[in-house]
């Protein structure tokens, strides 16, 4: 496959819409991800929790996947403590 691809101008119209597009998107996820960084620290702040662990837990919770999280901690524990590292 060569890298100097010449795009017809349909392939260049449909590349510009999706470019665009992207950017939108990604604009609109950083800007909804900041609202969300702001709210936890606040609510952190207020509850008296960590900003990692309320992340952390709307992860878990977003992916559906407490049970994985379990089992790496519980990996990680058991790891520690083999090497003498839980206090």
């Amino acid at each position: 496959m060569s890298d100097n691809k010449v795009f017809n101008p349909a392939e260049k119209a449909k590349l510009i819409h999706l470019v665009n597009e992207g950017i939108r998107v990604m604009d609109e996820v950083e800007m909804l991800n900041g609202g969300l960084s702001d709210t936890v620290k606040a609510i952190a702040e207020e509850m008296d929790i960590k900003p990692g662990v309320l992340k952390k837990a709307i992860k878990v919770a977003f992916k559906s996947n407490f049970h994985q999280a379990t089992d790496e901690y519980e990996l990680l524990e058991n790891i520690l403590d083999a090497v003498g590292r839980t206090d």
